[in-house]
């Protein structure tokens, strides 16, 4: 029988280094997927609430310059106005079920002249990027009055606006590029009257389960123990039976027959 003084080497260090590493990182990782479980049944909540609600109208919701607040995200609101279809915008990479298709965003001017963004729909394309502005089935022509989902905007380079096209939306950036003063945030279109000649395909309302954040943070846990667990039975295999590139090889002995004197 060894003693553990082996844990003491260079060797083992380095392995008890690496082990913590992960565990800590395994751990991490798991927290990091219940804060998102936690985040995920809060979001999930606000929806709930929000579609219990009577639509708003769009200007006790949202403003000008200002961001959408968390807990309006998924509410619905009207609006009354015309379609400004000469800035249409298209947003490019939204694929569905593996199927390459845009979103088609027009701004709908209403009386105070403010415009709301409202992404009218999904439109199925050759690929991700061919549809252009021009392209799209026209919406309702003269006043239209639209009810559509709260959505909070886009951050970071996909917001970037470049020929009337984006990847992802972003109410100050497109107003920019539009030369137009518009609401904060953007609506997903629920309904519009009077009805378009051509509809779009409607908004993918979000599911409202748990996703499989919770079991990924207990794999990620597991992953952790895993780790520690082995390295506790090498070292015990270790002090046991000694490095092993010191153990004793095993061989095969054919016990050699003895004759009769």
């Amino acid at each position: 029988m060894h003693s553990f003084g082996f844990l003491l080497s260079r060797r083992w260090l380095l392995f008890a280094l690496a082990v913590a590493l992960l565990s800590w990182g395994a751990w991490w990782l798991g927290e990091w997927q219940f804060d998102r479980l936690e985040q995920r049944k809060d979001d999930n909540a606000i929806i709930r609430a929000n579609e219990t609600q009577d639509p708003a109208a769009v200007e006790d919701v949202l403003a000008p310059g200002r961001e959408v607040r968390e807990e309006d995200e998924w509410r619905v609101v009207t609006a009354t106005g015309e379609y400004a279809v000469e800035d249409t915008v298209i947003v490019r990479y939204r694929t569905r079920e593996g199927i390459a298709g845009v979103d088609v965003v027009v701004p709908l001017v209403t009386d105070s002249g403010t415009s709301l963004l409202v992404d009218r729909g999904w439109l199925r394309t050759q690929n991700a990027g061919t549809a252009e502005p021009d392209d799209v089935p026209a919406p309702p022509s003269g006043t239209v009055t639209v009810s559509g989902y709260v959505r909070a905007d886009g951050s970071g380079d996909s917001t970037t606006v470049s020929d009337r096209s984006t990847r992802a939306i972003d109410s100050d950036r497109v107003g920019a590029a539009l030369d137009r003063e518009v609401y904060g945030g953007f609506v997903e279109l629920r309904s519009e009257d009077p009805a378009p000649a051509t509809p779009l395909e409607p908004v993918e309302l979000p599911e409202l389960n748990d996703g499989p954040h919770f079991f990924y943070g207990l794999q990620w846990w597991f992953f952790g123990v895993l780790a520690v667990f082995g390295f506790g039975y090498l070292a015990y295999d270790e002090r046991r039976r000694g490095p092993r590139g010191q153990r004793p090889r095993r061989t095969d002995r054919t016990p050699q027959a003895t004759s009769a004197p």
